[in-house]
């Protein structure tokens, strides 16, 4: 039997057009939840197919999640233009209602990395998902996006990273009351290079009790 999970590529209709998606999908039917990611910064080579946010959708695939990628706007096939995460915010959202209404009811989580956490974040007070995981989130890019999110909250940051400095992360967290959980990877720099194993391992360990939880 092929370990593949079975994948769905889709153009899906974004506030500004067409936006090109992935959709993995898990072995068993239905899903144990839905799931949604957002790539890095578009103007810096991010996409969906990023090493990272591909395995955030990995990790989610292998507990049982439906899991949906997509390109923000003017990356891709997508349509429409760079929006400094103002639009982009508005395309997860988009995704994020595509997703419930195919899987009406089902848990939903969000996730995203770099420029996409920002965005994951800034959504995530219209999304409302079950819980939340950012990587390498930039928070200079909130813009006063309500920070403090009742919901569980997974920050993965590298040890090494060197566009977002572990201290200005926490400097940031420590404001937050209740804050999110921070798991720091040893050694990873802000692309997680040799270190995409411990970052799967993380999202694994806090989301697996949460996933068990919302489908029994």
């Amino acid at each position: 039997m092929s370990s593949v999970s079975p994948r769905e590529e889709l153009l899906l209709p974004g506030p500004t057009g067409g936006l090109e998606a992935l959709l993995d999908l898990p072995a068993a039917e239905p899903p144990r939840g839905i799931a949604l990611i957002c790539h890095p910064h578009p103007q810096h080579g991010g996409t969906m197919h990023n090493k990272v946010a591909y395995m955030l959708a990995r990790s989610f695939v292998g507990l049982g999640v439906a899991t949906l990628r997509f390109n923000f706007r003017g990356v891709g096939a997508s349509q429409g233009s760079f929006d400094d995460g103002v639009g982009e915010t508005d395309d997860a959202i988009a995704m994020a209602a595509w997703l419930r209404a195919r899987w009406p009811g089902a848990p939903f989580y969000l996730g995203g990395f770099s420029f996409g956490a920002a965005v994951a974040v800034r959504a995530a007070a219209s999304i409302e998902p079950a819980a939340l995981v950012t990587v390498a989130l930039p928070v200079s890019r909130l813009n006063g996006a309500t920070a403090a999110l009742a919901q569980p909250w997974l920050l993965i940051h590298g040890s090494e990273d060197e566009l977002i400095e572990l201290d200005t992360l926490i400097a940031w967290l420590n404001q937050l009351e209740p804050g999110p959980v921070l798991d720091v990877v040893t050694g990873a720099d802000h692309f997680f290079h040799g270190k995409l194993g411990e970052l799967r391992s993380a999202v694994e360990q806090f989301f697996e009790p949460l996933v068990t939880a919302t489908a029994e």
